[in-house]
């Protein structure tokens, strides 16, 4: 099916500019000129207030609120929690003349937006035309810092262009702000009030418990005589701003906010941190957190940054997806993760999916290591809700959720919740993959061992020995493909099932040899069993993989080759997304897939299977894959680039970069595809640079897309920072920074240092 992009932002290699202003593409803009540090994020809504169609969005990583499902079945979760919508901190309110400014009504010209990657900031301004005639022109920045995470920052610039006068103003916080899905604000006001210079209120979530304290600070070149304003789960300042034609003012609020989701914490405690955050924050200069801003992103931009000569769209879209999980994640707080939209919007109600270890980790793991583990850290925090869940559903072991913001299942539909059995492994695949290629088997040892040992114990009791075939395997369960429900052995949950087992054992027997303290601690910590070795060995051994020998493809599940045959390409384009088009259960009658199941293990353990194996199954699956996921596209432009099928390759890249940019799907209004945004990533680094991080070494087999003169891409290796660089004639790789390192090019072992090495392009390579 052909995605259709619907174009309205300038093309710049720096920045995100949109001119002129679309109420109907409003919330979409909203969603791409969003701001996060990690810590909190806001999406690009008006400030002053708009009645039009709008998504008001402020968002903190870890906050979230509890809504009851109903359901009374053993094993079905009863209860959910979801990302709440939080304090809008960016609360402006604009007259003159005692006329309101309101998008939805004012009239305006000369509107833009910008979003600054280089910077990090966002800067939207336009002319005012007031009713009277007066022409004032207004100019909004914002950030949101990405070294002081609780800081975010304000600017409001006006320049009256045919009168000299006033400008009234009431700045704030607001708890009122509605969270869509629920129809209502989850807060309630805990205290408020003012210090010397201080503005503050704090609130805490209706059911859970989870505390905000918000306060904020005023600069400006002119004296400000503001006056307090207080109502319900509000508090702010009013004041004027005297304007003289033809100059400049302005004033600029450094706000803090400061979170915890711990119930037990006293009002006094966080009241008291914010307080003393906020002091801190009375004492910065705006120029100062700009400066410091560029800072941190020139940073990221000298050691993450991708060039792509020929391919101007491609190259903007990159970058902001590059931006885009630097602003959702570098992990400065240990135990935060990655929902499937970020800090964006409220679509996925901030959830995280296994797509953090299967599409996200590869981006930090060879950019930002510490990020990296940090989201593994989040899995190791919230094993114990894990293991409870394991026993909600009669096993033993730990049994990962589907999606969740704080360990708990939060998936509302039990054919996900209870029958999706692959996030647990797509945990251990992370592990392993994260230890092979930075080494870290500190980790290992104290922390990622015991989830292997859990997550094992799960995998032994979820499974069973069929009958007739006397081989182990998974009944009752759906796969990555979620067109498939309550199949018997999907072939994906058993082979990593099958990888897991192995991967366990090995590192068992490793710290046994190596570090035998630290596994006896692990041991008595699991009450680990001799017997449960030999029994996970036996399941591994014995797990049956569906594999047609004759034609080489694995059947994605018992039955899969005999279910009704659908040709996709006749579905009429009307029709998508099937979801909200087909009846639910039709879905599942047909051997049409959502996205890679059997490809997806393919990808993962990339080096394990022949290059006649990855054609034969890639040429079965794609023509019955409809790429109802945004994860789809990525993995099979990978794999048809690594098997020759160049241009195919590029069609499926094609929009991969500018999903959001373009709103491919027509639903970026909701928020960012966060996690389709690293798979972006990986479609430039595993696909064209031909990428492979499951073998012994790291390997690379680079291709160039035709369409482009070149490209350059770097990553962390074992310490060492490679530069890679791709032209018509020539493949060069050099360690940038940290000494040498060897990888493998084309099939030969390279050592790569400072003084670089250059390759002919391979044979074939050019796409």
């Amino acid at each position: 099916m052909a995605k259709v992009a619907d174009k309205y932002l300038k093309v710049d290699p720096w920045a995100i500019i949109e001119e002129g202003f679309d109420p109907e593409r409003n919330r979409t803009s909203e969603s791409i000129f969003s701001l996060g540090n990690e810590y909190m994020g806001v999406r690009g809504y008006a400030e002053e207030g708009y009645s039009g169609d709008s998504l008001p969005g402020s968002y903190f990583n870890g906050l979230n609120e509890q809504m009851d499902v109903g359901n009374h079945y053993k094993g079905i979760i009863r209860s959910l929690r979801y990302m709440v919508n939080a304090v809008d901190w960016l609360y402006t309110r604009i007259s003159v003349d005692e006329e309101q400014l309101d998008l939805a009504h004012s009239m305006v010209t000369d509107y833009s937006r910008r979003l600054d990657l280089r910077t990090g900031t966002y800067r939207r301004e336009f002319i005012w035309h007031l009713a009277s005639g007066k022409q004032l022109k207004i100019s909004f920045t914002r950030l949101v810092s990405m070294t002081m995470s609780h800081l975010g920052l304000q600017q409001i610039g006006f320049e009256p262009l045919n009168f000299s006068g006033s400008v009234n103003i009431c700045t704030g916080l607001d708890f009122t702000m509605i969270h869509e899905e629920r129809g209502q604000s989850m807060w309630k006001e805990l205290r408020s009030g003012e210090a010397p210079d201080i503005t503050a209120i704090m609130a805490e979530t209706l059911t859970t418990g989870n505390k905000l304290f918000s306060g904020f600070v005023l600069q400006s070149s002119q004296t400000l005589n503001t006056e307090l304003v207080e109502h319900d789960r509000f508090i702010g300042r009013k004041f004027t701003l005297e304007l003289t034609q033809g100059e400049r003012a302005s004033y600029t609020k450094l706000v803090v906010n400061a979170t915890d989701s711990n119930a037990s914490r006293t009002e006094d405690s966080l009241w008291a941190e914010g307080m003393k955050l906020a002091a801190a924050a009375s004492r910065l200069e705006d120029q100062e957190v700009f400066a410091d801003q560029t800072s941190y992103w020139s940073s990221i931009w000298a050691t993450s940054d991708i060039v792509i000569e020929g391919d101007p769209e491609n190259q903007q879209g990159i970058r902001f997806c590059i931006f885009q999980l630097y602003q959702t994640y570098h992990g400065d707080h240990p135990g935060y993760n990655i929902g499937a939209k970020g800090l964006t919007g409220e679509a996925y109600r901030g959830l995280a999916f296994w797509d953090t270890e299967s599409y996200c980790l590869p981006f930090y793991m060879f950019n930002n290591p510490k990020a990296a583990r940090s989201l593994l850290e989040f899995r190791y925090k919230t094993l114990p809700e894990a293991l409870q869940r394991g026993k909600d559903v009669d096993c033993e072991g730990a049994f990962y959720p589907i999606a969740t913001i704080d360990g708990t299942e939060s998936c509302d539909l039990w054919q996900h919740s209870n029958l999706q059995l692959h996030v647990g492994t797509a945990v251990s695949y992370g592990i392993w993959h994260y230890v092979k290629n930075t080494g870290d088997r500190e980790f290992l040892y104290s922390k990622g061992a015991e989830m292997l040992i859990q997550i094992s114990r799960f995998y032994a009791t979820r499974g069973q020995w069929g009958q007739r075939s006397g081989e182990y395997g998974y009944f009752g369960v759906m796969g990555p493909d979620e067109f498939q429900l309550m199949v018997n052995n999907n072939c994906y949950i058993n082979l990593m099932a099958q990888k897991l087992f192995e991967y366990t054992l090995e590192t068992i027997a490793e710290m046994k040899l190596k570090v035998p303290s630290e596994y006896a601690a692990v041991a008595a910590k699991t009450a680990l069993r001799e017997e449960e070795l030999s029994d996970w060995d036996a399941k591994r051994e014995h797990m049956k993989i569906p594999l047609d020998t004759e034609s080489g493809v694995y059947e994605e599940h018992d039955g899969f080759f005999d279910m009704p045959h659908i040709d996709i390409h006749s579905i009429p384009v009307t029709d998508f997304p099937l979801y909200s088009n087909w009846s639910y259960d039709r879905l599942y009658r047909y051997d049409m897939i959502k996205q890679p199941d059997v490809l997806m293990f393919m990808f993962l353990y990339n080096g394990q299977f022949s290059r006649e194996a990855k054609i034969a199954n890639y040429e079965y699956y794609e023509s019955r894959c409809i790429h109802e996921s945004s994860l789809s596209p990525s993995i099979h432009s990978i794999l048809a680039s690594e098997i020759g099928k160049h241009e195919e390759a590029y069609n499926f890249f094609e929009f991969a970069t500018r999903l959001d940019l373009d709103n491919y799907n027509r639903n970026t209004r909701e928020g960012l595809h966060t996690t389709s945004i690293a798979a972006a990533w990986m479609n430039i680094v595993y696909g064209f640079g031909g990428m492979r991080s499951d073998g012994a070494r790291l390997s690379f087999q680079p291709a160039l897309p035709q369409r482009w003169t070149s490209y350059s891409f770097q990553v962390m290796y074992e310490g060492v920072l490679l530069g890679i660089v791709v032209n018509k004639d020539a493949v060069s790789f050099r360690a940038i920074e940290g000494g040498s390192t060897e990888v493998i090019v084309y099939g030969q072992l390279l050592k790569v240092d400072a003084a670089g090495t250059k390759l002919p392009l391979g044979e074939g390579m050019m796409a």
